[in-house]
């Protein structure tokens, strides 16, 4: 990525009746099936962020669509 991540944010208009927050309360499926996260927000973010990092030529592929390719290769009726 090369940037600075304040150099490659692009900030955009918001949508007219767009949310401004979304919220999850998880009491109820707590309460009900027992369920809850496994991981903070906070801290499974920054691990996602670092694997996308360090995982750069997986995701490059995916967003270039290059793995169109494989996925056509491998797959493709004949």
């Amino acid at each position: 990525m090369g940037k600075p991540w304040d150099e490659s944010v692009q900030y955009v208009k918001d949508r007219p009746g767009h949310d401004r927050r979304y919220a999850i309360d998880a009491t109820r499926i707590q309460r009900e099936l027992g369920w809850s996260p496994k991981h903070r927000f906070d801290s499974a973010i920054k691990s996602t962020i670092a694997w996308y990092r360090q995982n750069e030529p997986w995701w490059r592929s995916i967003k270039s669509g290059e793995y169109l390719k494989y996925y056509e290769t491998q797959y493709a009726s004949r």
